[in-house]
């Protein structure tokens, strides 16, 4: 065969080896962009899948955080006897929660689920059973219809139980009179052990008309009361205000109480008793208010929640209770007084402090911010100057280290030195503890918000215990740094928190208030109270004498019967006429300054 022959074949086998090269390289090429679109679909799925595994165990750890806080948290409630179920059961709710998130996370690494349930075995505590927890209250009235009607005023000269006789005479029949007997009334008093009958015994008189022959009969009138037509006595009064307010113990306990004692006296009268007294005594605590905002160096402030029976609804069903607030303020060392507010807001909180433009310590909430940009007072140059509490600082860190944060600690032990300290000075004058504060205090208070600022930039993206208590620090600093300027600032606001606790013990056995007047009455009451307490006066003793004197008291001069000025007015009153507790009272003239009368504690 010809060399030209041979070559064209072989030049077509060529070509028909390079079409079937090129159809092999394109196959090739295909299926390399098949595998490279794969493979870029398996680099997102597993950019999702470690995004979503870094979210899990962030979850995870904050879950966890939860968890060690409250094992903590029910250690200390049970530890300081006070009602740790709720915690219980919310312990029980983030241990489920922690599961469900370590059986994600383990299934998203490809892990066993025996790790998760390790950590969740290690933070297992005691379980308790909501149901049996919560319980149910059964009511304790009975339906409208099968109530019995009242049989008009309780018959007291009957009842077994000790008497005490207060004879009320006439001043100006006594002596040109004929005494013929007298007209017996009872009310319900208290002496201790128990109660006793006051007999008050009206001086009656036989009157002769000049030139005639005809006489008339009359009584002395009875004695001014703060009650009106109540069969409770100032001592009784103020032994069933004492129980519920100091002591915790709700009227149907009280009604029981007396019941076995023979006494029937049902708790809706002690309600109302309790409401009317609390509502005459509120002008003494405005007295007091008034006196604060005028005359404070500072006002300490906490708030806690109590609930409000709201009113039925027109069928006759029922509704949940409505949520109110309980502010308690401390001015200075002088008074103690409670205020109720129907909301939790910067608005009622402005109402309160309206016209102070001295230190205001409270904790961080939002609702205090409106006062010390100075809403509350008439020029902003003389907003309040807020002064934050290192005790809410310390709890932060506290939480961080129980769920067992370094830095946590490290923050315990840095604000532990500084309690160290400042306790050591608590007795010295208030300038002497100023220098002591800025020479040996502030430089350690300077160290700590350096380290504070260097510990927060590094955690500032993350979420947790850490960043919390750190930020909390920060953003606080100026407040926290307060208590430096003046010897006679505390270092913290527990003393606010420790008043206002008989409020937050005492509503798991009152459950409620029956309105807000009624909320607004207790308030009075748990000011005069708290305010007795701190200056060493018997509250019961006081509430008493109290009752008994302000009928006959000019009500100009109320702020002398207020706790800080109780001793020097109880002083200048007659002794025999506040123990037979109910009768006139003779009124002591004011002093030459009314506004400075009696010293203050």
């Amino acid at each position: 065969m010809p060399d030209g022959s041979l070559s064209e074949a072989r030049i077509e086998t060529l070509e028909a080896e390079l079409a079937q090269a090129r159809f092999e390289l394109s196959a090739t090429n295909a299926q390399l962009s098949a595998t490279n679109a794969q493979l870029t679909q398996m680099t997102t799925k597993l950019g999702e899948v470690e995004s979503q595994r870094d979210k899990l165990r962030r979850a995870y750890q904050q879950v966890l955080e939860q968890l060690r806080l409250l094992e903590q948290r029910i250690f200390v409630a049970k530890a300081e006897r006070i009602d740790h179920r709720q915690l219980e059961m919310e312990f029980q709710e983030t241990q489920k929660k922690l599961g469900e998130l370590a059986s994600q996370l383990g299934a998203v690494e490809g892990t066993d689920a025996e790790n998760a349930q390790g950590a969740d075995d290690a933070g297992a505590g005691e379980n308790a059973d909501p149901q049996a927890a919560l319980g149910s209250r059964p009511s304790g009235k009975p339906p409208p219809e099968q109530r019995s009607k009242p049989k008009g005023r309780r018959n007291l000269e009957t009842a077994e139980m000790p008497e005490r006789r207060i004879e009320i005479t006439d001043p100006e029949l006594e002596g040109r009179a004929e005494r013929i007997g007298w007209e017996v009334s009872y009310k319900l008093g208290r002496q201790k052990p128990g109660p006793v009958r006051i007999a008050i015994a009206r001086a009656k008189y036989k009157l002769s008309e000049e030139g005639s022959d005809e006489t008339s009969i009359k009584t002395a009138p009875l004695p001014r009361s703060l009650l009106k037509r109540s069969i409770l006595a100032p001592s009784m009064l103020a032994h069933i205000i004492a129980c519920k307010f100091c002591y915790g113990m709700p009227s149907y306990r009280q009604e029981k109480m007396l019941a076995a004692d023979g006494i029937a006296l049902d708790r809706g009268s002690m309600a109302r008793s309790v409401e009317d007294v609390g509502a005459s005594l509120g002008e003494i605590v405005l007295a007091c208010a008034a006196h604060a905002k005028k005359n404070a160096f500072c006002l300490s402030t906490d708030a806690t929640g109590i609930a409000i029976q709201p009113e039925p609804l027109p069928g006759g069903g029922r509704q949940p209770c409505r949520k109110g607030h309980f502010f308690v303020v401390l001015a200075d060392k002088e008074h103690i007084f409670f205020e109720f507010q129907p909301k939790h807001t910067s608005a009622a909180v402005c109402d309160m402090f309206r016209g102070f433009s001295g230190f205001i310590q409270a904790d961080a909430h939002a609702i205090y911010d409106a006062l010390f940009r100075g809403e509350a007072v008439d020029d902003p140059a003389a907003a309040p100057l807020e002064v934050a509490c290192w005790a809410h600082a310390r709890r932060r860190f506290w939480e961080a280290a129980v769920s067992g944060y370094s830095i946590g600690k490290e923050g315990l032990l840095r604000i532990r030195k500084l309690y160290e300290l400042d306790q050591g000075w608590k007795k010295l004058p208030p300038s002497t503890r100023k220098v002591k504060r800025q020479t040996i205090l502030k430089p350690l208070v300077d160290d700590f918000f350096t380290w504070v600022a260097e510990q927060h930039a590094l955690v500032e993206k993350e979420r947790g215990l850490v960043r919390s208590a750190l930020g909390y620090a920060v953003r606080q600093e100026q407040a926290l740094r307060r208590f430096l300027e003046d010897g006679r600032l505390r270092i913290d606001n527990t003393a606010a928190e420790r008043e206002i606790k008989p409020v937050a013990t005492g509503r798991k056995s009152w459950l409620f208030f029956g309105s807000d007047d009624h909320a607004t009455a207790a308030a009075n009451l748990l000011s005069l109270i708290a305010s007795a307490k701190l200056h060493d006066i018997d509250a019961e003793q006081y509430l008493a004498e109290l009752i008994h004197v302000m009928p006959y008291w000019p009500r100009q001069r109320y702020l002398e019967l207020a706790p800080f000025r109780w001793k020097h007015t109880r002083a200048r009153l007659d002794p025999a006429e506040l123990q037979r507790e109910i009768g006139p009272i003779t009124v002591p003239p004011p002093l030459a300054d009314s506004a400075e009368q009696a010293p203050s504690s």
